[in-house]
């Protein structure tokens, strides 16, 4: 129930920022100030944590959507369903703990300095 909750949130919260993307990508051709100023805010250590955070809705997007399509799709899905999620829960959080220092490494550096 709650993974299919999560699949639903994550979806929407993707299709927003790339919305979002699209919009702001497109300020170049209007005004290139605007858009430098825009891209300057991406910079800042607030928007480091929202980009943590939208790793990990694209990461337990794709894994459970992977897990969606073996239970559709394997005969033997619906019976495993539920320590296939507890698989990409586990592979989620590994990977989440991977992504820390690459994602907000600048952030931590722009607060604490090198």
């Amino acid at each position: 129930m709650w993974s299919w909750v999560a699949h639903r949130v994550t979806g929407v919260l993707i299709f927003f920022f790339l919305f979002v993307h699209v919009l702001d990508t497109a300020l170049v051709r209007v005004s290139p100030e605007d858009y430098d100023k825009v891209v300057a805010t991406y910079k800042t250590p607030i928007v480091a944590l929202l980009e943590y955070g939208l790793v990990a809705a694209i990461l337990f997007h794709a894994l459970n959507g992977l897990r969606v399509i073996a239970v559709d799709f394997w005969s033997k899905g619906p019976r495993y369903q539920k320590q296939m999620f507890w698989t990409v829960m586990g592979v989620w959080i590994v990977l989440m703990a991977g992504a820390i220092y690459p994602v907000l490494g600048h952030a931590y550096r722009a607060l604490f300095g090198s």
